[in-house]
């Protein structure tokens, strides 16, 4: 049993996305927190800040490290996070002489931020393309049935007479928008976050920003100045998240309308009911609006996290960690809802009177 409708047993089959949850599970965490460890070595040993066999044996250690999960929740329970007792671990199997190099001159903001947004760097690229797909979609939907009539309603109430094309460039424009901006975000790259105890490199001296540079290009992010406790970037994400999902859920309670007024859409695989088994529910667009507000109220909270105090925030940070990685999966998830929901439509728009 699970309190997120993301994992549950059966729940997940609807609301769920396997491909994008992958990227928040804890082996997916662990890989990407490791591999930040990997890449500052390398990037200290390149700037001659720890030996070169320091970070050769860090890195030989970290690809065939198996930490103690058990002692990683206990410790996370004292600590307030996972870094301090999973760096106690690899410093541990790395051994002497070399141990005592791992994870110098970082804080566990800068491992769990870094690693945040290494799986980003593989999860919104799987979105944009989503987004892509159902932009394709949404064309050959208009190639075959744009020309047919349809009802325009404003305030609920029927209003003029306009076309399927009309309407699809109503669910097709944002979309596209949503894809761009995530090709935008992937081109200009996501952030790395590296800045020591306060945000200042206090214990690489002058090498800091060198050591940084050097980190972002090991682990193929942005080098951008430490941002701690400046969390707009992130903020921003979520925001992209819920326009992502806004725009699909219109979608979704534009086909749900249709279906219930009848006569100008025709779906295909509904769900069943078990008391009417005539009724072929729109299962798909219901649960496309339901995402929609989902991540419309998880906004707020995000928003609530750019509050940080001071240099570092441990209450502002944990609330991300709630919210964030569910707004992730609700994007995917509502993204191959729609592919699937655009799919099904048969027929869109009444047929037009044969002219006498």
């Amino acid at each position: 049993m699970t309190v997120s409708v993301f994992d549950h047993p059966y729940l997940s089959g609807l609301l769920g996305d396997e491909a994008v949850s992958a990227y928040f599970s804890v082996s997916a965490e662990l890989e990407a927190m490791l591999a930040f460890e990997v890449g500052l070595a390398r990037a200290e040993a390149a700037a001659g800040v720890i030996p070169a066999g320091a970070a050769a044996a860090i890195a030989d250690t970290a690809h065939r490290f198996a930490p103690d999960i058990a002692a990683l929740r206990a410790a996370t329970a004292t600590d307030g996070v996972v870094v301090p007792d999973l760096v106690r671990q690899l410093r541990a199997a790395v051994g002497d002489p070399h141990g005592r190099h791992v994870h110098f001159g970082a804080t566990s903001q800068d491992v769990v931020d870094s690693g945040l947004m290494l799986r980003l760097g593989r999860v919104l690229p799987m979105l944009e393309q989503r987004l892509g797909g159902i932009v394709r979609r949404l064309d050959v939907l208009q190639e075959r049935d744009g020309r047919r009539p349809l009802m325009a309603y404003t305030r609920m109430q029927a209003a003029i007479g306009i076309t399927v094309a009309d309407r699809l460039q109503g669910w097709r424009a944002p979309v596209a928008d949503h894809a761009r901006r995530l090709a935008d975000l992937r081109a200009a790259g996501l952030p790395l976050q590296f800045g020591g105890a306060a945000g200042t490199l206090d214990k690489l001296g002058d090498k800091g920003e060198a050591v940084r540079q050097a980190l972002a290009a090991e682990l193929g992010l942005a080098d951008r100045p430490q941002w701690h406790g400046q969390r707009a970037a992130v903020a921003d994400l979520a925001n992209l998240l819920s326009l992502v999902t806004g725009s699909l859920g219109k979608i979704g309670q534009d086909v749900a309308l249709l279906a219930e007024l009848g006569g100008e859409i025709v779906l295909s695989g509904g769900g069943g009911s078990s008391a009417m088994p005539h009724k072929q529910n729109p299962v798909a667009a219901e649960g496309l609006v339901a995402l929609a507000r989902f991540n419309a109220t998880q906004l707020s909270g995000m928003h609530q996290a750019l509050v940080h105090e001071q240099e570092r925030s441990g209450s502002a940070w944990t609330l991300e960690w709630l919210l964030l990685p569910p707004m992730v999966v609700a994007a995917g998830t509502a993204a191959r809802l729609a592919a699937s929901l655009i799919g099904s439509i048969v027929a869109l728009g009444r047929e037009k009177e044969r002219e006498s």
